[in-house]
């Protein structure tokens, strides 16, 4: 049974990075790798495929040399997970790895310096959603959902988001995204009456929200410090 597509937020995705140790050059490295599938919606083959070159940290963009069906792409990647990579490139460095081996390595085994193999990622994240106290299903492919949503909610258009993703064509991102975060189906329902309904009780839900809603306001007021 094909399960529901999952993304996640940003709260959820620092809670994932926290819990992994940054003491360990594996963990390093498993946190850039993650932060770098979150912040530019590669699939888990295309990010391990990466080398040292691909990566163009002044121009603030990957080279993605060996996508689906061979096609390559460029994708934008922002500071914070540019900083996520950058220490593990200076923990990289410093343990003797060169620009031939892969960017995210291996590090322990007798193929030292080789490509990090899909299926430890696959073990990995559940194991870290675990952790994290992540109560949905965590994979790789989430962070490429969570990627294209949040590229959606920040107003994207729709052809960039589909040239990032490296889809075909238009229309196959347009069904990608509508399954991901289909907005008309949820403000359609949300619009919906329920006839003959004691109305009363409507009116309490949002008496009863409000003090709520408004408390909520002033914390984040007074944490912030405006």
């Amino acid at each position: 049974m094909r399960l529901p597509p999952e993304t996640y937020t940003g709260v959820e995705m620092r809670a994932m990075l926290k819990v992994i140790p940054t003491r360990s050059s594996t963990g390093l490295r498993n946190r850039a790798l993650i932060g770098l599938m979150y912040r530019t919606g590669l699939r888990v083959s295309e990010a391990l495929d990466l080398r040292p070159v691909d990566v163009d940290a002044a121009a603030g963009m990957i080279r993605v040399k060996c996508g689906k069906g061979g096609q390559q792409r460029v994708v934008g990647i922002d500071e914070v997970g540019l900083a996520l990579v950058a220490k593990w490139v200076g923990r990289r460095e410093k343990l003797g790895f060169g620009d031939g081996d892969f960017l995210f390595c291996t590090v322990r085994t007798k193929r030292r310096g080789g490509r990090v193999a899909a299926s430890y990622v696959r073990a990995l994240l559940p194991r870290i959603g675990r952790k994290a106290k992540i109560l949905k299903r965590v994979h790789a492919h989430g962070f490429r959902h969570s990627f294209a949503v949040g590229c959606l909610r920040d107003g994207i258009g729709i052809g960039k988001i589909s040239q990032l993703l490296g889809h075909r064509d238009v229309a196959m991102t347009a069904k990608y995204l509508d399954h991901l975060h289909p907005l008309e189906a949820i403000e359609a329902v949300k619009q919906r009456k329920w006839e003959e309904w004691d109305d009363d009780e409507t009116k309490q839900r949002g008496k009863d929200r409000a003090p709520t809603a408004r408390a909520e306001l002033c914390t984040e007021v007074s944490e912030s410090g405006v």
